[in-house]
């Protein structure tokens, strides 16, 4: 791929404008229309809290019946997204950036007092334009954070998809399309069955809404973590069934260490007695969890994470560093949050989380780190 046609394919045209609004769209009609189970979030410092509807699932297998529906009569193709792939990568960038000032300016006018919507101004514009001024703003009753987590994780199963499709029309469907295939749609389906533990994770209810949020929702997670997918479309793996078994074996060790402790982190914020691993539940100061995953290692979470993000990778062997970019820069992204957690958990309980830290020793990977 030259340079020249590098620029061209990443120039935006109308067509992946009208493919990015008409997504938008939908996304704020089914969410705001379609029955869910209205969740509340955590207990803000005001003593108000947000809820959520937590209907994703619901709209997801909408919104691919009606792709595919449309499909079949022909009034779009399966291979839109793999075909304007870089102009809908520019497109939505331009998008966040656009959005992010928007919050910024927006933010500064608000008078509010409220947690929610009190505007938290450094002076430094870089700063504020990048980590956000507002913690849950909000557009037309739709909150803006949360409503851009369910598009980000949406859009990367679209453009799996659509490389799925493109894959299929071109003749070069693998073992190794397959499984990765398999296990992001299996990733992304499990996050929409138990969308409302999204309600109580840090990005929610501490990180305020700025450029890296909304770059990282709507660019970073569908582009970045499907490049395993678009790397397959140019190159043919073969995988040995002890690589396959092996491969499975990851997945599902990183999904049982990430799904299990964020539902016992999930279910112990709203029940702090409800049993873990069959006993109860060990807390340190009243506040902090150290029962189960939590007395393994303080962010355990993340090792069932960088499992699973492994996982992705390992169908496209081991010939190129390119499909294990997502592994890698999350390995990066999340030790340095977990050094921000770390801190931030330090200057909020104090003498508790020294206790905690000396019961549980290990960050992310007992014995190692």
């Amino acid at each position: 791929m030259d340079l020249s046609f590098l620029i061209h394919a990443l120039i935006p045209s109308w067509n992946s404008v009208s493919l990015l609004a008409g997504f938008f769209t939908y996304l704020a009609i089914v969410g705001s229309i379609l029955p869910g189970k209205l969740v509340p979030g955590v207990l803000l410092s005001d003593s108000t809290r947000l809820h959520y509807r937590c209907n994703g699932l619901l709209s997801l297998f909408l919104l691919v019946g009606l792709i595919w529906i449309s499909a079949k009569m022909e009034f779009v193709s399966l291979t839109a997204i793999a075909d304007r792939g870089l102009e809908l990568l520019s497109t939505t960038f331009i998008f966040s950036f656009l959005v992010a000032l928007v919050l910024y300016f927006s933010g500064c006018k608000s008078k509010s007092k409220g947690s929610s919507l009190k505007p938290h101004v450094t002076g430094n514009l870089i700063h504020d334009w990048w980590f956000g001024i507002q913690l849950n703003p909000q557009f037309m009753s739709i909150d803006l954070k949360f409503f851009f987590v369910r598009a980000g994780m949406m859009g990367w199963l679209l453009i799996n998809l659509s490389v799925l499709a493109k894959s299929i029309q071109d003749g070069t469907l693998s073992k190794s399309m397959i499984l990765f295939q398999l296990f992001c749609a299996l990733y992304i389906l499990d996050y929409f069955v138990h969308e409302e533990y999204m309600t109580s994770t840090w990005d929610i209810i501490a990180e305020r809404l700025g450029f890296m949020l909304v770059f990282g929702d709507l660019v970073w997670i569908p582009f970045t973590f499907s490049i395993q997918g678009w790397w397959l479309l140019r190159n043919k793996v073969e995988l040995t069934t002890a690589a396959v078994v092996a491969n499975c074996f990851v997945f599902l060790i990183g999904y049982m260490v990430f799904r299990g402790a964020n539902k016992q982190k999930h279910d112990f914020k709203k029940n702090p007695k409800a049993p873990i691993w069959g006993k109860p539940p060990k807390v340190i100061g009243g506040k902090l969890l150290a029962s189960g995953y939590w007395g393994v290692a303080r962010h355990c979470n993340y090792l069932g994470d960088l499992l699973l993000a492994l996982s992705f990778s390992l169908p496209c062997g081991i010939s190129s560093p390119v499909p294990y970019f997502y592994p890698i820069y999350l390995l990066i992204l999340l030790i340095w949050r977990e050094r921000r957690d770390e801190a931030r958990c330090a200057e909020k309980y104090r003498e508790i989380w020294l206790e905690y830290r000396k019961l549980v020793p290990w960050r992310i990977l007992p014995y190692v780190y």
